[in-house]
């Protein structure tokens, strides 16, 4: 019985570690997306690993052609983007981490009009040498509508991070 106890404590304690890693790493991808938010250039680069790839229809590398590329998302007039982790994947050796979920963009068109658009992103965090985790690879893809309402609404929740 005292094996099993024991058992029992260590997969548990197992159990929480994984939870606190993947509950970091959430919080690390909604604080990225509040750093845009808040329009704040320079935490948005605090996030990006000195190796980072963003990936669309071209590839930037590295923290400063990110952060140039990302420029309009900083400008007062410029259009507003936010996106939330649905899903957290950590290698169990605490190395590399996967966030994905839905994002939206905000902006206006040739008239003036606000125009939405929705997405679903794909990030890579890498745990580096100083204890942080950074975005090393991100990627985003355009949706051809708008998500369902549980999908929209969980972008709105309150954040616990």
């Amino acid at each position: 019985m005292l094996r099993f106890a024991h058992f029992a404590a260590l997969i548990s304690l197992t159990s929480c570690a994984v939870a606190d890693v993947n509950s970091d790493v959430r919080c690390q991808e909604i604080a990225f997306s509040q750093s845009v938010e808040n329009k704040d250039i320079q935490a948005f680069k605090s996030f990006l690993d000195d190796d980072a790839r963003f990936v669309g229809l071209s590839v930037m590398s590295g923290p400063d052609a990110i952060t140039n590329a990302w420029n309009v998302f900083f400008t007062e007039d410029g259009p507003a983007i936010k996106w939330r982790p649905q899903f957290v994947e950590v290698l169990e050796d605490r190395t590399l981490a996967l966030t994905r979920g839905p994002y939206r963009i905000i902006g206006k068109d040739a008239e003036g009009n606000s125009v939405e658009q929705w997405g679903t992103f794909n990030s890579v965090w890498r745990m580096n040498p100083d204890g942080k985790w950074r975005v090393v690879f991100d990627a985003g893809d355009v949706a051809a509508a708008p998500p369902d309402e549980e999908t929209q609404a969980f972008l709105e929740q309150e954040n616990d991070c």
